[in-house]
């Protein structure tokens, strides 16, 4: 097998800190750890992150870039505003083994970032920002006021975080799962009730 080229160094590094903090957490990860996981040498390491937080602000937007694909992805796939609500409710559930065994890869790195405060954990919210958003649009379209619509977001992703920990609690994917196929169950009750 060949050597990966040297400009996927960067693109390696990332790959290997999203598995490392997901499962010891941003802090407990050393860059020494990510070079060895990556297999890139350490410094070279410093080389694409002359700090820690410019590895943890590379992490994020990692997140941010994947996240934003998928919804994009979603709302070029369906028109329907449930069955795009069914697809982010359907990542928990796919998800469920992983949740059970390591808990959500942006809920704990959020919560530990935040513990800190600071650029990091400002850069977390933005993710969480974005979600809310679309989560809040999708509400919308399926005929909710403003503040409903806010409204049902909140509860939507609060659930859904709220299921990740308690399968990661208790180490036991059918939290996540009965929770996820609940709300799945209200949102498409939501959608019977806005036709006409």
């Amino acid at each position: 097998m060949m050597p990966p080229r040297p400009r996927d160094k960067r693109a390696r590094l990332i790959d290997a800190a999203v598995k490392l903090v997901h499962r010891q957490g941003f802090h407990r990860t050393t860059l020494a750890e990510l070079a060895k996981d990556s297999h890139v040498p350490l410094g070279n390491v410093y080389y694409y992150f002359q700090t820690k937080e410019a590895l943890g602000d590379a992490l994020i937007e990692r997140y941010v870039t994947e996240y934003a694909a998928v919804r994009e992805q979603w709302e070029a796939a369906e028109s329907d505003p449930a069955v795009r609500l069914g697809l982010l409710i359907q990542m928990t559930i796919d998800q469920k083994d992983v949740l059970a065994r390591s808990g959500c890869p942006m809920g704990t790195l959020s919560s530990e970032l935040h513990k800190e405060g600071g650029p990091l954990a400002e850069h977390m919210t933005e993710l969480y920002a974005a979600l809310l958003d679309w989560t809040e649009r999708q509400f919308r379209q399926l005929g909710q006021s403003r503040a409903e619509a806010h409204g049902c977001a909140l509860h939507l992703l609060a659930a859904l975080e709220g299921a990740r920990s308690l399968a990661y609690a208790f180490g036991e994917p059918k939290y996540a799962v009965q929770e996820a196929q609940r709300l799945r169950e209200w949102v498409n009750e939501m959608r019977t009730a806005a036709k006409p």
